[in-house]
């Protein structure tokens, strides 16, 4: 397999960087960033790569004006900006002086961070591009045993791409760990590492649920507003995602709580200690996994699409609405190969007056169970987005 992937996100970057002086490329850690920069660079002229964990690129920018003022023509990448905080005031004059557009390319892997501080400082002179670890279609061909090594390791490349599942798992374990000791290390943590680490385990084991953070903090003897800040941690830094309920003007009791995922599937079969298919079949996590996989998937087709699911008190319920101004699109995710409906769904639809559902499933040739329920895999969801998008 191929050591480098064309990502969806260079076009997008490239566009940017004619709209605004600085673009901030966000997403975790090892997901790509800096491959995809200096993949950029290739295509530009006078381009300069600053690495602020390298202590002499460091001492580089360590007068930034200066180094600006030598190389007013070209354009600088700043990886890991996060690290050097007082970094954003002093671009913002850099940037007033010259306003032109695609001259600072910042990357960083702490969102909390590089997000506030460039907020406060750049408001209206930056555009964020959120990169995630690799999603389908970067890497989708015809053979079916790609979307389950996919599904399986997940999007990171350097799991992805790993010679074997044994050295994937490998991998993905040694991320987790250097995630939990350093990015919780970075953010001021003061509670013990079992702890986080038994955090993390519960939120794995509740993917694709309700989150119930009284629950979870009580049962790790802390208490709900500390749990929440983890877990907002764990999001700002794009290891999970909370899916907010769609809570439309109906009589009808709506569940309040969010749903939890861990974002990348390999984590999540990491943390569960699955690592092949026949582990994750007799894993009571496999639909849900399954659901999540698809949903991340799903999203990041659809960066300009709100996500949400729907669920009421007795059980009507859709896995995955996406919505722009008046318009909705509504996906369940079945990980067989003969998806049967509830009556919840039935009802769900009929509820939110949808006319159209798209069932995500193991299939390998769409069809329609009835006029308006088309079965299909990924590959025929996203194409039926990117319809969608356009129509």
């Amino acid at each position: 397999m191929q050591t480098y992937i064309n990502r969806s996100a260079k076009s997008l970057t490239l566009q940017y960087m004619q709209l605004f002086p600085v673009v901030a490329i966000l997403g975790p850690r090892q997901c790509g960033k800096s491959t995809l920069a200096r993949e950029l660079g290739k295509d530009i002229d006078n381009f300069l790569f600053i690495d602020l964990e390298d202590p002499s690129d460091r001492l580089r920018i360590n007068d930034l004006s200066l180094f600006f003022n030598l190389n007013k023509n070209a354009t600088v990448c700043i990886d890991e900006a996060q690290l050097m905080p007082n970094l954003f005031p002093e671009l913002r004059s850099i940037v007033d002086k010259d306003r032109r557009n695609g001259q600072i390319l910042l990357l960083g892997s702490a969102s909390r961070e590089l997000v506030n501080k460039s907020a406060e400082s750049l408001a209206g002179r930056i555009g964020y591009i959120e990169l995630s670890p690799f999603f389908y279609p970067e890497i989708a061909d015809d053979k079916e045993e790609t979307i389950i090594q996919h599904w399986i390791r997940g999007g990171f490349p350097l799991s992805f791409l790993a010679e074997n599942d044994r050295y994937s798992e490998i991998w993905r374990k040694q991320y987790i760990q250097s995630y939990l000791e350093r990015d919780l290390v970075l953010s001021g943590n003061s509670i013990p590492l079992l702890t986080i680490q038994r955090l993390m385990q519960m939120l794995a084991n509740n993917h694709g649920q309700l989150l119930n953070s009284s629950q979870m903090g009580g049962s790790l003897g802390i208490n709900y507003h500390t749990t929440r800040n983890y877990i907002d941690f764990f999001e700002k830094s794009f290891i999970t995602r909370t899916l907010q309920p769609f809570a439309p003007k109906l009589n009808k009791r709506i569940s309040k709580s969010p749903k939890v995922y861990i974002r990348d599937s390999g984590i999540l079969h990491s943390l569960l200690d699955i690592s092949n298919i026949n582990q994750l079949l007799g894993n009571a996590v496999y639909g849900y996994s399954w659901e999540g996989y698809v949903i991340e998937n799903l999203i990041n087709s659809a960066p300009e699409w709100q996500p949400w699911f729907y669920r009421t008190a007795t059980g009507n319920e859709i896995d995955l609405l996406l919505t722009k101004g008046n318009k909705m699109l509504a996906f369940e995710c079945k990980a067989t190969l003969s998806p049967v409906l509830s009556r919840g769904t039935f009802t769900a639809m009929e509820d939110l007056k949808i006319n159209e559902l798209f069932v995500v499933s193991l299939v390998s040739k769409s069809y329609y169970a009835k006029p308006n329920i088309q079965v299909g895999n990924l590959n025929d969801a996203l194409q039926y987005i990117g319809n969608k998008q356009f129509a």
